[in-house]
């Protein structure tokens, strides 16, 4: 018969260990000697490895109490669940471990990978970092609330943009950003922008999200917010096309 601390040494436990599984009911805990000291025997070593071995394999303590109790093919099909369970946990490390690596990498919320060359396009065209970082966060919202239209948009918008003649109406765009509101050149880059409309998308309606969706006006008062030259341009384009 050993004690308590002489047990937990030869099973690779701690002291408190033990008693947390006397507590729990995993372990019954043995009467004291004459001396007062709970004394273990050869059963007791081989239900703590027992119990050690599920436990660091991942089984919650509540369940080794009942997988203790139960028969042999009980035992197996329990334990078959619990690797199932196992798998399905590895894989949400594994997703939890790549999402972690995007945000290493400057990647707080995940995009398509032709969004995220587009963006470094918008850079080697230059784009402001101010105006490449702006539309990130745009196309993250569209992507994350209306992930049906968002693809179908986001290649309307690179079609735009892979014309070298609509590409600088956005560089315009995008420089006006210090310009004040009033600056004359804003009404003839806002008339240039409403005309490009049009002949690209004739009289119909420029494509968009859903009529009763509200993030086309979240994301455009977004833009407006960042400059009053912006928003200025915002509504003459307006005006523009509803002339």
């Amino acid at each position: 018969m050993i004690t308590i601390g002489q047990l937990a040494g030869y099973i690779g436990v701690s002291i408190k260990t033990v008693r947390v599984y006397h507590d729990k009911g995993l372990l019954p805990e043995p009467d004291r000697d004459a001396s007062g000291y709970r004394r273990y025997g050869a059963s007791d070593a081989v239900a703590l490895i027992k119990i050690r071995t599920l436990a660091e394999a991942g089984v919650p303590l509540a369940r080794i109490r009942d997988l203790r109790a139960s028969g042999e093919e009980e035992l197996r099909q329990a334990l078959g669940e619990i690797d199932d369970e196992l798998d399905a946990r590895i894989r949400r490390l594994q997703e939890t471990q790549a999402r972690l690596r995007r945000l290493a990498a400057g990647r707080l919320v995940p995009l398509p990978d032709e969004v995220a060359s587009h963006l470094e396009d918008l850079a080697r065209w230059g784009f402001t970092s101010r105006w490449v970082d702006l539309q990130r966060d745009l196309w993250i919202l569209v992507f994350a609330t209306h992930p049906d239209r968002a693809t179908m948009l986001f290649h309307d918008q690179a079609d735009i943009l892979a014309d070298p003649k609509l590409r600088q109406l956005f560089l315009g765009y995008d420089h006006a950003y210090d310009l004040g509101a009033d600056d004359p050149r804003l009404d003839d880059l806002a008339r240039r922008i409403a005309e490009a409309n049009r002949e690209r998308y004739g009289s119909g309606e420029l494509p968009g999200l859903d009529a009763d969706s509200e993030i086309p006006a979240l994301i455009q008062g977004t833009v407006n917010a960042s400059s009053p030259a912006w928003e200025r341009l915002d509504s003459l384009i307006r005006a523009h096309l509803n002339a």
